[in-house]
């Protein structure tokens, strides 16, 4: 009975990466485990993480290219766009960037879109960091803005968009979601995103 090696790609930026928490706390890693512990004994589970704090659209598209990533991964995430609106870059930038994220990320998901998860912004005016801004309501929507776009091309290719700023929302009544630095989630508040993109990852394993 052969080993089954079944291989998860994430692509993004401090979300993926897990700033601020612990390695194994991360989004993608919970995702894997929780993936694991459901799967059957003869299946290994890998992950390779391509995500930078800070990084825009254009910075992950440049690390995309030079990895060379290969075009056999079972599952892939992509959550990007939060820089892009932290450094006020044009909205146009993300227009044309993230459309070709996602033709991307299902090249390197076996060529199949049901493989990828798209997964929506954070919501970071709801954290401490965000209240010190002049206008956080003005953070919440222009990732607003970001996200519709996002959900708009991701339907239009037939790609799983997981909504999760109803969670990261809680982050000032629920400190708990909320990392030590004040901005990112915390490991808890990843828990939240994988039970949201469990459902839709399960589908792709199974």
């Amino acid at each position: 009975n052969q080993q089954k090696e079944f291989k998860i790609l994430s692509l993004g930026d401090s979300y993926t990466i897990g700033e601020s928490v612990c390695e194994t706390c991360r989004f993608p890693e919970q995702l894997k485990d929780s993936l694991s512990i459901n799967f059957k004994k003869d299946t290994t589970f890998s992950l390779r993480v391509i995500a930078r704090t800070g990084w825009t659209t254009t910075n992950l598209i440049n690390a995309i290219e030079q990895e060379n990533i290969s075009d056999d991964f079972d599952l892939v995430t992509l959550l990007i766009g939060v820089n892009n609106q932290f450094q006020k870059r044009e909205f146009s930038i993300y227009e044309k960037e993230f459309p070709a994220l996602i033709t991307t990320s299902i090249k390197a998901a076996n060529d199949k879109k049901k493989n990828l998860i798209v997964v929506s912004i954070p919501d970071y005016a709801f954290t401490p960091f965000g209240q010190t801004k002049s206008d956080p309501s003005k953070i919440s929507e222009e990732l607003a803005q970001y996200d519709a776009y996002a959900k708009k091309i991701a339907d239009a290719k037939g790609v799983s968009f997981e909504n999760i700023p109803p969670i990261t929302r809680k982050g000032l009544e629920q400190k708990n979601l909320v990392a030590s630095d004040g901005l990112h989630p915390s490991k808890e508040a990843y828990r939240l995103f994988v039970e949201k993109i469990f459902a839709e990852a399960k589908k792709i394993v199974y």
